[in-house]
């Protein structure tokens, strides 16, 4: 009882979540997150593969796709309309993007696509690119100095900064120069399950001295368990928990609903997810929202006081998110 009750009386969010129809991840789907107890979710649109063309398009068309469904949806422009999603018993929806190429090097762009509703962007998307390195190349070269301006001009934007995907140098060094707090969105812990992806207890130590988040994912090829149980994805939150502190910790589970879909993706593109050609590989699955309960119920058994669930299951993020938007 005490779970569910915590769930209903917090802010839940999970602020990653790719929307492709070709991995049944539609706005209809959505329907299981509002209905498991979230109360907002960020829409991964745009990224490392798209021109300033595709991206802005992209983001003219999912402003239309939530705007149309106003019955259950909320477009999230301002702080207040989480709360207003909330108390309507709608979801709020919020966008971002996974890579710098949108930009096509030009630094206006940046506001440009946070007047148009993108919220967050990473850096670099597994590959280095002309902002710094990815995070599944041999070598990081860090920071170039384009990245520095990318960096410099999100921060006086207001566009929160994102470091999943993107190189270890790269991410020290870009937190370094960002004067609010970062975010990781989606990654586990290296401590607990070693991956390029995860993130290392120094960049950890780092996030976190600097008031920023880092949300675990849900997906299995970080969280080191091929089921995704409640039970792995804990053992990543606890780590971090026990490093850095419980309001340093969120979700972006990642969630996928058709994990075959994926794997043709992620099979065709071997520069970025290199580990898929192994043949041993077991395929991509993710914790889904139905978890939520099993996940929070660890957390009370655990001994973590009601505030910290409160603030890992989305109140964390909305921190993150006053210290840029309010």
């Amino acid at each position: 009882m005490k779970t569910r009750e915590l769930i209903e009386k917090s802010f839940v969010c999970d602020v990653v979540w790719p929307i492709r129809p070709q991995y049944d991840n539609t706005y209809e789907s959505l329907d299981r997150f509002r209905k498991a107890g979230f109360d907002m979710v960020s829409v991964t649109l745009a990224g490392d593969q798209h021109n300033i063309s595709e991206a802005v398009q992209m983001v003219a068309s999912h402003r239309r796709q939530v705007i149309d469904r106003s019955d259950r949806l909320v477009l999230f422009k301002t702080l207040g309309d989480l709360d207003r999603a909330r108390a309507e018993g709608k979801l709020c929806v919020m966008f971002h993007f996974e890579g710098s190429r949108p930009y096509e090097r030009n630094i206006d762009m940046i506001g440009v696509f946070f007047d148009l509703g993108i919220r967050f962007n990473l850096l670099a998307f597994n590959n280095t690119n002309s902002a710094g390195g990815g995070a599944v190349e041999a070598v990081d070269p860090g920071l170039t100095a384009y990245g520095r301006r990318v960096v410099r001009e999100m921060d006086r934007v207001g566009m929160a900064l994102d470091l999943s995907h993107t190189g270890r140098k790269t991410s020290m060094e870009a937190m370094a120069l960002y004067s609010k707090p970062p975010i990781f969105s989606h990654h586990g812990s290296d401590a607990v399950f070693s991956h390029p992806r995860n993130l290392t207890d120094a960049q950890l130590k780092a996030c976190a001295e600097r008031g920023g988040v880092a949300g675990v994912s849900g997906a299995n090829m970080y969280l080191g368990n091929d089921d995704c149980s409640p039970e792995r994805l804990f053992a990543h939150i606890d780590h971090i928990a026990g490093l850095v502190g419980a309001e340093h910790i969120g979700f972006g589970f990642d969630v996928i609903f058709n994990g075959a879909e994926l794997d043709k993706f992620f099979r065709a593109r071997p520069e970025e997810w290199p580990f898929t050609q192994d043949p041993n590989w077991p395929g991509s699955r993710t914790f889904v929202p139905e978890q939520l309960d099993a996940l929070v119920g660890l957390m009370v058994e655990h001994g973590y006081t009601d505030d910290q669930v409160t603030g890992i299951v989305g109140g964390n993020f909305k921190r993150v998110f006053a210290a840029h938007w309010a």
